[in-house]
């Protein structure tokens, strides 16, 4: 029996906060929450595929509800269907959605199909009767038994607020070490230099053997000050020193590479394939030490987050320097069943829709895959409240 898309729709919710990093605050920030409702039926329910934009860019309920969501509903449903007309295909969902678009100028577009695509990958997995994790090792790496479905993640934190000193922010890292992860972030270049070291070095003091901090500058620093942090940091034994400038300027990431040996990060801010690749070209990334960070979420989906992943492949990276920034279970099942080297996690922030499903806990920096259908957002309970909501 062929499947139908009934309808597409969008909310924005906000995720406001009082923290910030070093360019932006959080006090306004929103996303877009989609539900694609299909005429499926499993276990007595219709399939409902889910999906959502990470933090640190706004919902897009415009370009959602007037471009992206009418072009796949006025497609014949045939077009949108796999060769066993059984299931949804993604790529063809993704291609209707991409239709009469130029290339380049990614942006927000990018951040509104790569909503829609989630959803529809949940749906997708949901009518195979499968986490997404199992299909995509079966569809895209070696076999669905072959999904490793323990994944190491870290805890991104560490941010500016006010009234926050050094002895709130050791207690917000011993909260994450507590609950077992053994990698802790935090933000940089939002307080004078001698400040920041002051705070990396309270942190480090804390930090148990076998365990390390990474610093994220939220691409604030110009090249000189991105140099006069390298040379700082390179006296601390960090996991990595995450997006120093623009993302953009891959002269800057190369020439900060002749400076910091240390391993870097960055690719959360590159919202397409072509700019992935520019990185590698010309960004002076080290595929021995260096880590990327490219958010589906954020750039045109799964869809174009499988062709990184071939353009990294083409280039001698391995998906195991992958390591996606968003904190969402979308990243999560992408790492278990495509071998990437783990996922961002915010253990107190973005709530409900960061995190793990109920009852899955950190140990020794890695959490385990629950076996649900689809993307496994039935098994938080707070989120699928909200999601079922737009549903209703």
């Amino acid at each position: 029996m062929s499947v139908r898309i009934l309808e597409i729709r969008e909310v924005t919710k906000p995720i406001a906060s009082s923290i910030a990093n070093a360019y932006i605050d959080f006090s306004r920030m929103n996303l877009s929450l989609v539900a694609v409702v299909t005429d499926a039926v499993r276990d007595g329910r219709p399939v409902v595929g889910y999906g959502f934009n990470s933090n640190g860019r706004y919902g897009q309920g415009a370009l959602i509800r007037e471009r992206f969501a009418p072009r796949i509903l006025e497609a014949p449903p045939e077009s949108l269907l796999d060769a066993a007309q059984t299931n949804l295909d993604p790529h063809k969902v993704w291609a209707t959605m991409f239709r009469n678009e130029k290339p380049g100028g990614h942006g927000e577009r990018s951040v509104a199909m790569g909503t829609i695509d989630m959803a529809v990958w949940d749906a997708v997995a949901k009518i195979a009767g499968q986490p997404l994790f199992r299909l995509l090792a079966e569809r895209f790496g070696n076999g669905a038994a072959s999904a490793d479905p323990s994944v190491f993640v870290y805890a991104a934190g560490g941010y500016y607020y006010p009234g926050k000193d050094i002895p709130q922010l050791r207690d917000e890292m011993q909260g994450y070490l507590d609950r077992g992860y053994t990698v802790v972030k935090m933000k940089i270049g939002g307080v004078p230099l001698a400040d920041d070291l002051r705070r990396i070095e309270a942190v480090l003091r804390m930090l148990p053997a076998g365990h390390s901090l990474a610093v994220d500058a939220n691409g604030r620093f110009d090249l000189d000050t991105a140099i006069r942090y390298a040379k700082a940091l390179s006296n601390y034994p960090l996991f990595w020193y995450e997006e120093a400038g623009d993302p953009l300027d891959y002269a800057l990431q190369a020439a900060l590479a002749e400076h910091y040996p240390g391993p870097m990060a960055t690719g959360e801010n590159l919202f397409s394939t072509p700019d992935a690749r520019n990185l590698i070209r010309y960004g002076g990334m080290r595929p021995d030490r260096d880590w990327l960070q490219f958010d589906c979420a954020l750039s045109y989906g799964l869809v174009e987050y499988l062709r990184t992943l071939e353009m990294l492949r083409e280039h001698g990276w391995s998906p195991r320097r992958c390591i996606p920034h968003g904190g969402h279970q979308m990243s999560l099942n992408i790492a278990a069943g495509l071998g990437l080297g783990g996922n961002e996690s915010y253990p107190d922030l973005f709530q409900p829709f960061g995190g793990f499903p109920d009852g899955v806990r950190v140990e020794n920096g890695r959490i385990r895959m629950p076996e649900l259908p689809g993307i496994g957002f039935e098994g938080k309970s707070d989120l699928i409240a909200v999601m079922r909501d737009l549903a209703a």
